[in-house]
C-alpha cells in the first residue's frame, strides 16, 4: 500500500457536522483525503463559514491529485437538500452507499485506509439499515480477523479496548467470558504490531467489580472469568497483566506502564480516555481487512450549521489513519 494513496472520507449524516469539520480539517493542512459529498453544498459550506476551498471533482481515487491545492471529491447527489440539525431518511441510502464505496476503495487497494464522519443510527434505520452501527455494517463488508470487528478508542494519552459496548451495565457481567477476553487481548496484540510498531504489547485488563474484586468478597468475576484469561494468555506469550482495579489504572505513572487497556464496559473505558483528551479521542476498528478510523463523537446536530464544531477528531482520526497505513507497510 503506497502512502501516497489518499484516505477517502465519507460524509456521515448530512445534517451533522461532518461537511463543515471535514473543510475545516482540509483546510488546516489535511491534503491527502477524498472526500465523498455534493461539491456544491461543500462550496456552499466553505463561503457561509469564509473558509477559502478549490474543489477539485474526481471519479475514482486513482484520479486524486496529491499534494493539490484543491480538495478531491468524489461527487454524489443527496436525495432532498440536506437541512443542518433535521436528518431526512431519504438521504439515508447515499450515506449507506458511501460507507460501501469507500471500504471497496480500500478492499481494492486504491485508498490507504478510510476515515468517517459521524452517522445518526436512527434515521438510517428507517432508510432500511439493519446494523447496529458503522462497525458492524463495515464487518459486513470486510474479511474479518478471529476476534472482529472490534472498537479501539485511542489518543495521544491512552488506548482502550471495551469488551462490551452498548449493553445495558446489569447484562455486562453475563456478556463477558474467559474465551471474549483472551480472543480481544489476541486481536489487540496483533493489531498494536501491525498498526503501531510495537515489537512486544503491552496490556493491561481492568476488573469488572471495584478493587477487582477483592478476592471474590466483591463478586467473582474477576476471580473466576477474567484472571484464568489472563494466565491463559501469559502461558500462550503474550504481555498481559491484570486484573487492575480501574480506579487505579489511568493516572499518569499507570500508564506508563501498559501500551493498551481490555476494560469489562463502555463507560470504564471511555470516561478516562475522554476526561485525558476529550477532542483529540479516535474510533479504531480493529480486526478489518482495511483501515478505518473515525472521530470519537456524534453527529452534532445541536451546533450543524453554527460554524462553531471543532474537528480536531476528524484530523486527529485522519492522522491516525495515515500512521497505521505506513505501520502496516512496514510490518
Amino acid at each position: 500500500m503506497s502512502s501516497s494513496l489518499p484516505l477517502i472520507v465519507t460524509p456521515g449524516e448530512p445534517a451533522g457536522i461532518g461537511a463543515e469539520i471535514t473543510i475545516k480539517a482540509w483546510h488546516a493542512g489535511q491534503r491527502d483525503i477524498c472526500v465523498i459529498e455534493s461539491p456544491t453544498r461543500l462550496a456552499e459550506i466553505a463561503a457561509t463559514l469564509g473558509t477559502p476551498l478549490t474543489i477539485h471533482t474526481i471519479t475514482h481515487p486513482d484520479q486524486f491529485i496529491s499534494g493539490n491545492q484543491a480538495l478531491n471529491v468524489i461527487p454524489i447527489d443527496w436525495s432532498v437538500p440536506p437541512v443542518f440539525g433535521s436528518p431526512d431518511h431519504r438521504n439515508g441510502k447515499m450515506v449507506i452507499d458511501s460507507i460501501a464505496t469507500a471500504a471497496g476503495f480500500c478492499r481494492s487497494g486504491v485508498a490507504a485506509g478510510m476515515v468517517t464522519n459521524p452517522i445518526q443510527k436512527a434515521t438510517l434505520y428507517e432508510a432500511g439499515f439493519r446494523y447496529p452501527g458503522h462497525t458492524e455494517f463495515l464487518a459486513s463488508l470486510a474479511s474479518v480477523d478471529l476476534g472482529g470487528p472490534m472498537m479501539m478508542l485511542a489518543s495521544n494519552e491512552l488506548r482502550v479496548v471495551p469488551l462490551t459496548i452498548h449493553i445495558p451495565v446489569k447484562d455486562v457481567p453475563n456478556s463477558i467470558s474467559k474465551q471474549s477476553i483472551v480472543t480481544a487481548a489476541q486481536l489487540l496484540d496483533t493489531s498494536l504490531k501491525r498498526f503501531f510498531g510495537l515489537s512486544t504489547p503491552r496490556i493491561a485488563i481492568a476488573g469488572l467489580n471495584p478493587h477487582a474484586g477483592e478476592n471474590r468478597n466483591i463478586g467473582r468475576e474477576d476471580q473466576d472469568i477474567i484472571q484464568p484469561a489472563i494466565t491463559d494468555l501469559q502461558q500462550s506469550g503474550l504481555k498481559v497483566t491484570g486484573p487492575y482495579p480501574a480506579d487505579t489504572l489511568f493516572h499518569e505513572e499507570a500508564r506508563k506502564s501498559y501500551d493498551a487497556v481490555i476494560g469489562m464496559y463502555h463507560d470504564q473505558v471511555l470516561i478516562p480516555l475522554k476526561t485525558l483528551d476529550f477532542f483529540g479521542g479516535v474510533n479504531i476498528t480493529l480486526g478489518l481487512d482495511f483501515i478505518r478510523t473515525s472521530p470519537d463523537h456524534g453527529t452534532g446536530l445541536d451546533i450543524a450549521g453554527s460554524g462553531t464544531a471543532r474537528p480536531d477528531s476528524l484530523i486527529a482520526a485522519v492522522n491516525m489513519a495515515r500512521k497505521m497505513a505506513a505501520k502496516s507497510m512496514a510490518f
